[in-house]
């Protein structure tokens, strides 16, 4: 599989949410519009056996850099998921 850039050299944005969106185990997950349970326990169990799969390939400095790309990542998907619900939230007057 061809390397893919995990940043757009254009707009400087991260390319990961594009890549996840296309994802089998994400699209099948949406498909209704509900997510359930289950398919946050499936989706775990992927994450978990590929960071199993991943960790022990990475040095020490590298695998610094990648908890933190992690946790930077992880930061940012709350962040902006929390401000999208933020700004969808009714702003009329309710008194």
């Amino acid at each position: 599989m061809a390397r893919k850039s995990w940043v757009d050299p254009e707009t400087n944005e991260p390319l990961i949410d594009d890549y996840a969106k296309k994802m089998a185990g994400f699209m099948q997950a949406f498909a209704d519009g509900v997510i359930t349970e289950h398919e946050i326990s499936d989706q775990e169990a992927r994450l978990v056996d590929l960071m199993r799969e991943v960790e022990p390939c990475l040095d020490d400095a590298a695998h610094a850099k990648m908890t933190r790309l992690m946790c930077e990542l992880t930061a940012f998907n709350i962040m902006q998921f929390v401000y999208e619900m933020q700004m969808s939230r009714a702003t009329a007057f309710r008194g």
